[in-house]
């Protein structure tokens, strides 16, 4: 050894590693290697991922998806720059198609089906206004903020982790390309076998190329469906109608309209549900009977399930299925007749009565009506029950004090909106005697004394049973202001709006929605003999099921000169 080498400092590459040494280099591999393993439960999870709510069951992740073959090919193949970008893309449009799973996730939970593509974008929008209504502006505004900063993280994390595997994959080249091409080999296999995880789910799985397929078609499909129906807009046979050849039948009546919120077919047919719905119909036709009225009940098929009510609203104003928001945007910006409007046009005065409506509603003069009556000018005094702004007993109250009851006025059509059933069925009015409303100030006991949403929704059979309870007393507050209130004039129409969410409902329930007509004067249900629908408030599983947007024209051609024969 020369002397130079002796004097020579020590390196570090000339003094062994000490255990102190070696610690954070085994931390920095094992910590590698964990972000690996996450990096790729990500994004198995999110190709694997269902976007429907009842098809999230760990088998669902017990397939091997195509599509992640496919990309490690891709990924072995390319130069060093152009493979990053390409990770980069190919992980950020695997979030983009997860955020619209997780989308097509809460539209199936709640409206029992996916979200549309081409329609459905305002309907974020309105729902953060509902949002709004029930945990206040600031507190919506924060879950916005939150959904926006998850959305972010989502696209962002499965990018990084693409990239992170592209990585992976070329250091270990060797080894990645001979199990690519084994687990390439065992999906084929498993492919042209027709192997299932369980029965329906195969093993060989393509779902994310499926789901890209699939939605690709239904944008393609939507624009075509909004095209076909702006020209149906113009199509009309009653726009040009004159007013003395419209609703001739129903002259010096007084027609009421009433919507009752998520009041669907289940309600009624649902054992659980129909426990507290049913004796509540049953009563309501005993007493309607002995005040003199007759009833008749069938089924219409809402456009809607689950909520959005002015989808339904529309359609059976419009007669044209309203079954998204880009539809409703183009119909009450065009000049469509609706059943509002014929009234009006045949002399009736014409009133809405919108009790959770807090703005100016142009929509109004669209459908027809003359005077709108909401939460700014109901007079309304007392607590809010959760989303609904008033007790449906106040709101038919305040109808009867400000409209119906007014002396001196001639025929009225109206459409009374009750919104008590509307989620979350908490805190539920009862029923008091009519002179006890007043302002509304005495419903404060009760909705104090109440159960919160917070207590129902621990419990899906909690939730379902207030619903029904909810049900139960909107029609009871309907049916006890009609045999009060009804004259020998009225005629009362009243349906749901749609089904309740699945949690209630069920996952494959129908749209369908009871619908009644009441009415003292037999010539009005003659009118309708032909339709066959059945006797009561409560309709059975054989009566008759129309699509809503069929109604208005059947009901216009009745009860116009066309329909005097019967």
């Amino acid at each position: 050894m020369s002397l130079l080498t002796r004097l020579r400092p020590p390196s570090p590459a000339d003094t062994p590693a000490t255990d102190a040494d070696k610690a954070p280099r085994t931390w920095r591999l094992v910590l590698g290697r964990i972000v690996t393993v996450l990096a790729a439960v990500l994004i198995f999870a999110a190709l694997l991922l269902p976007n429907q709510p009842f098809s999230i069951t760990p088998t669902a992740f017990l397939r091997v998806p195509v599509e992640a073959l496919v990309a490690v090919a891709l990924l072995l193949v390319l130069p060093g720059r152009a493979r990053s970008i390409v990770a980069l893309t190919l992980g950020a449009l695997l979030g983009l198609l997860t955020l619209i799973k997780a989308l097509d996730l809460g539209f199936w939970s709640f409206l029992n089906r996916q979200f549309d593509l081409v329609a459905d974008w305002g309907l974020l929008d309105d729902g953060l206004g509902v949002l709004e209504d029930s945990i206040g502006k600031g507190g919506a505004r924060a879950v916005a903020a939150l959904v926006l900063v998850l959305a972010v993280a989502v696209v962002s994390l499965l990018a990084l982790a693409t990239l992170r595997l592209s990585r992976v994959i070329v250091r270990h080249r060797r080894v990645s390309t001979r199990a690519g091409i084994a687990v390439t080999a065992a999906w084929v296999v498993c492919a042209t076998l027709g192997a299932q995880v369980v029965p329906g789910l195969p093993v060989a799985s393509r779902s994310e190329a499926e789901f890209v397929r699939d939605r690709a078609l239904l944008v393609r499909q939507g624009v075509e469906n909004q095209r076909a129906f702006e020209r149906a807009v113009e199509v009309d046979s009653f726009a040009k109608t004159p007013a003395n050849q419209l609703l001739t039948g129903l002259a010096g009546k007084d027609v009421v309209v009433s919507f009752i919120e998520s009041y669907g077919r289940s309600a009624i047919e649902d054992p659980a549900l129909s426990a507290y719905v049913n004796p509540v119909l049953d009563e309501g036709t005993k007493q309607l009977t002995a005040a003199g009225f007759t009833t008749r009940s069938a089924w219409l098929t809402s456009p809607t399930y689950g909520g959005y009510s002015w989808l339904a609203h529309s359609t059976f104003q419009s007669g044209l299925s309203i079954d998204n928001q880009m539809r409703y945007l183009s119909l009450v910006s065009s000049d469509r007749f609706t059943l509002t409007g014929a009234f009006k046009r045949a002399g009736w005065d014409t009133v809405g009565i919108e009790p959770d409506n807090t703005y100016a509603w142009p929509e109004g003069d669209f459908y027809g009506y003359r005077r709108i009556w909401d939460a700014r000018n109901l007079g309304y005094q007392g607590p809010h029950f959760s989303w609904s702004r008033m007790p449906d007993q106040y709101t038919l109250a305040a109808f009867q004090r400000n409209e119906y009851g007014r002396k001196g006025r001639g025929p009225m059509l109206a459409e009374v909106t009750l919104t008590s059933s509307h989620t979350p069925w908490a805190p539920i009015p009862q029923m008091i005697d009519w002179d006890a409303v007043g302002n509304g100030s005495v419903y404060t006991a009760q909705a104090a004394a109440g159960k919160s949403p917070d207590q129902v929704w621990k419990d899906p059979a909690q939730v379902r049973t207030e619903y029904a309870k909810s049900v139960a007393y909107s029609v009871s507050a309907l049916t006890s202001w009609a045999q009060k209130y009804g004259d020998d004039n009225l005629v009362l129409v009243f349906l749901g709006d749609h089904q309740a969410a699945p949690i209630v409902s069920g996952e494959h329930a129908s749209h369908d929605v009871p619908i009644t007509i009441v009415a003292k004067d037999p010539k009005v249900l003659d009118r309708i003999s032909g339709w066959g629908w059945q006797d009561g408030l409560k309709p059975g599983p054989q009566a008759p099921v129309w699509p809503m947007d069929a109604f208005r024209d059947r009901f216009l051609t009745t009860f116009g000169p066309q329909g005097e024969s019967h």
